[in-house]
């Protein structure tokens, strides 16, 4: 039952994951062509290009994170586990641990930032985007990669137990 959820919640956030990426980039690369297109021939630039390609980056960034986690492509140091290979599945626990608790503090403090946002009412310089669209991408990743390594501990637990029935059958 628990493993068919998050098959559906994998299904859900993968979709949300390569679709908005998608779309943000494609419209950060036209708005960045047509600028470029615009200072070359016309000698005229487009400020408010700049400021959405900055958005994007702040967006991909943090939504990449949790496709990260999802592909176990997160930054680690394995030298450790290539040394003494019998410390691959407890640093393997570890590591996803401790991207559980960061996952849990930036949806903290990321919900904390959009309130904070909501009450200063701040806009972005040229687009007059609101701040808070922008810093409620921070509780969104925190709890994407929630479910994301929550996820990893289930597919991780479910191959030991495969790999531990494996080697009591004969």
């Amino acid at each position: 039952m628990f493993g068919k959820i998050l098959d559906v919640l994998d299904k859900v956030l993968s979709f949300f994951e390569e679709w908005t990426l998608f779309l943000t980039v494609f419209v950060a690369l036209i708005s960045l062509f047509v600028n470029v297109f615009l200072r070359y021939v016309f000698n005229y630039t487009l400020a408010w290009s700049e400021e959405l390609v900055r958005e994007v980056i702040i967006y991909t960034t943090l939504i990449g994170c949790s496709a990260a986690v999802k592909n176990r492509s997160m930054i680690k140091i394995d030298a450790s586990v290539q040394l003494l290979p019998k410390l691959k599945v407890p640093l393997t626990f570890f590591s996803n641990f401790v991207t559980l608790i960061f996952s849990l503090i930036v949806l903290y403090f990321g919900w904390k930032m959009a309130l904070l946002q909501v009450q200063t009412e701040q806009k972005t310089i040229i687009l007059q985007i609101p701040l808070v669209y922008i810093f409620s991408i921070l509780p969104l990743m925190g709890a994407m990669m929630f479910i994301r390594t929550i996820q990893l501990f289930h597919q991780d637990i479910a191959d030991l137990r495969g790999k531990s029935s494996e080697k009591a059958t004969p």
